[in-house]
């Protein structure tokens, strides 16, 4: 009985993991990852739209990342689209592709990096925690309700503090892996 009613905050749990995965994705560690460009959106013919989804992005070397759109017309848009982002990088563009080359990170942007990663990663614990907090509340509805009785209610609210310690757990491990990967030279 217990799986059943905690399985929708273990859902939950599940979704904010894989936000931060994705948030943790988009952030660039000295290496072109191909990911930091899914949040850009750039204007195509009057719809915002993924980078991916107006031409071909390749990684040919480890610091460049290369978009080559379907529509030639779309460069000037892609390169708007890539200058007003956060991704700090001058695009290059040749007529036929735009190209990113990612420079090394200098010591002070992988500090800032890291405390990014540090944020995002606090951001999933309170939310793991805020989805642990109103799981207890339901639980104890229902046991005020009389539709479960106190040894439920017990088991309930261990089942979903070990839920919460294994995110949580989850979530450290992933920060450390993303710092260790960014502090990487």
């Amino acid at each position: 009985m217990t799986a059943e009613l905690t399985k929708p905050y273990e859902e939950k749990m599940k979704k904010t993991i894989a936000v931060l995965e994705s948030d943790y994705a988009t952030i660039r560690a000295g290496r072109a990852n191909p990911h930091v460009l899914d949040k850009i959106m750039v204007d195509y013919y009057g719809t915002p739209t993924p980078v991916n989804q107006v031409g071909n992005v390749t990684v040919p070397e480890a610091r460049l990342i290369q978009i080559q759109p379907w529509d030639t017309s779309t460069l000037k848009a892609i390169e708007k689209a890539i200058n007003m982002s956060d991704l700090g990088i001058n695009p290059n563009n040749d007529g036929k592709v735009i190209r990113l080359v990612f420079p090394e990170l200098t010591e002070e942007r992988r500090k800032e990096l890291n405390k990014d990663v540090k944020k995002k990663a606090e951001t999933a614990k309170v939310a793991i925690r805020n989805i642990r907090r109103d799981g207890m509340d339901a639980f104890k509805k229902m046991e005020k309700k009389k539709e479960i009785t106190e040894d439920d209610l017990k088991n309930l609210e261990d089942e979903t503090q070990k839920l919460t310690d294994k995110f949580i757990a989850d979530i450290d491990k992933k920060c450390d892996e993303k710092c260790k990967d960014i502090l990487a030279v």
